[in-house]
């Protein structure tokens, strides 16, 4: 919910969707800036204290920000409580895929679980954006941003009361290095496509709450990329429920390439709204597969003894193209509209699908 509730909150507050799209990236770019520590964090301690940091300070940090935005802040206070509430955002889904990775050594066993994991996190984006909708329909952005800090608080209780967690096992270390799995040229190749693809995500969060606005039914957005996510969960559970030959960077390429096709489609879609959902949908599918794929690769690629850190990056590396690609996204719709945004967007997944063929190739 939470980006693109500050997104819709800000905009709505000032007119202005590159205002809203500076806010949503700084949410985005604090989450990816602290993600690496808060994960070396847990690689060396365990979760424990480090989600119950954030399930104070996240909340906190969105509450001060709904406060700034109906006090009419200025535009620096509002940035700074959005990159405050990504940088104290709960790392549960790292904690899962470093648990998901001590407990599963067997390939065939961790892809299922990473299956299974994306899958759960499509549905998050399913019911996230819609309840954004509901809220902007029939409340607010401020109450929907509110409802999201709640969730955070929540959730982290909940997760800490999880019985599996008994079992965290804390990796023994060798030699230490300030760079962790940085250090390794492999990893570091992975995190500059992740970084390529994630543009496109960022150039969705404005393209499509921008097409909902053109359209004239603004609470569209959080359905559109609703059903984007439903195609997305679906993708996901048929890519797990199989297994696949060939080497893991060459299908991560074709998953790029067929995504970047998808979107792209978008861009030249009717503006007919059923015609737009359906190929919202069907441009989602192939997501879950390519992050799990992902997943799959930074698993098999960092030591055990960073594994946390090295999914922090992950997920930093895909942040700071989302943020990018929100704060682009933004000043390309306020110039040449919707498609353009879309576009865009498919053509940063095309060109991460040149790259990981690259590294396939290698």
């Amino acid at each position: 919910m939470t980006g693109l509730a500050i997104l819709l909150l800000v905009q709505g507050a000032s007119g202005s969707f590159a205002s809203g799209g500076i806010a949503a990236g700084s949410f985005v770019g604090g989450l990816a800036c602290a993600a690496p520590a808060l994960g070396r964090l847990v690689d060396r301690r365990g979760p424990r204290s480090t989600l119950l940091f954030c399930a104070v300070l996240f909340p906190a940090s969105l509450c001060a920000l709904v406060a700034a935005v109906f006090s009419n802040a200025n535009a620096a206070v509002v940035v700074a409580c959005a990159a405050a509430a990504g940088a104290s955002f709960p790392p549960i889904t790292v904690c899962m895929r470093t648990y998901l990775r001590q407990q599963h050594g067997d390939e065939a066993a961790l892809t299922i679980a990473y299956s299974l994991d994306s899958v759960l996190i499509e549905l998050m984006f399913i019911v996230g954006p819609m309840l954004v909708a509901l809220f902007v329909a029939y409340a607010s952005a401020g109450a929907a941003v509110g409802f999201a800090a709640a969730c955070g608080a929540v959730g982290v209780l909940l997760f800490l009361r999880a019985s599996a967690l008994r079992n965290w096992r804390v990796a023994a270390r060798g030699a230490a290095t300030l760079l962790g799995p940085l250090g390794e040229r492999r990893f570091v190749a992975l995190i500059a496509v992740v970084v390529c693809y994630s543009i496109a995500f960022g150039l969705l969060e404005v393209g499509l709450p921008a097409y909902a606005s053109e359209a004239g039914r603004p609470a569209l957005a959080g359905v559109l990329l609703g059903l984007m996510s439903i195609g997305s969960a679906l993708g996901g559970l048929a890519y797990g429920s199989r297994g696949w030959r060939g080497p893991l960077m060459r299908q991560f390429s074709l998953m790029l390439a067929l995504m970047g096709i998808g979107l792209a489609l978008l861009a030249a879609a009717p503006w007919s709204s059923p015609a737009f959902a359906a190929l919202s949908f069907l441009a989602g599918v192939v997501m879950a597969p390519t992050l799990i794929i992902q997943s799959m690769l930074i698993a098999t690629t960092a030591r055990a003894e960073h594994t946390a850190e090295a999914f922090t990056w992950s997920t930093s590396a895909l942040l700071t193209g989302v943020a990018i690609g929100i704060t682009v996204g933004g000043a390309v719709v306020e110039a040449w509209r919707s498609p353009a945004a879309l576009l865009a967007a498919g053509g940063a997944a095309l060109v991460a699908a040149a790259a990981a063929r690259q590294l396939a190739r290698r």
